[in-house]
């Protein structure tokens, strides 16, 4: 496979550090079990991530999508219901 650099994915993303958060995002949901959207060639979630990116398969848009992980989070304990627990 080609190496991949970050000229080849900032036609799809405004700018670099755009471009790390999208294609941190990406790769987590990759990581934890999202279906990657390119060919595996036994590659690591970040290179997946990044061949999506160039391939103006993935965007900016993934930032604003509300993911699993948020719903995954445990709820905030108030003080109260700790000082109950005591």
């Amino acid at each position: 496979m080609a190496r991949l650099t970050v000229e080849d994915c900032l036609p799809n993303v405004d700018n670099r550090f755009h471009l790390v958060l999208v294609a941190s995002k990406r790769a987590r949901q990759i990581a934890m079990g999202a279906e990657p959207l390119v060919e595996l060639d036994n590659d690591k979630p970040t290179v997946l991530a990044l061949r999506e990116i160039s391939e103006g398969l993935v965007g900016p848009e993934i930032l604003d999508e509300v993911t699993e992980e948020i719903n995954m989070m445990p709820a905030a304990i108030s003080t109260t219901e700790i000082m109950q627990e005591i």
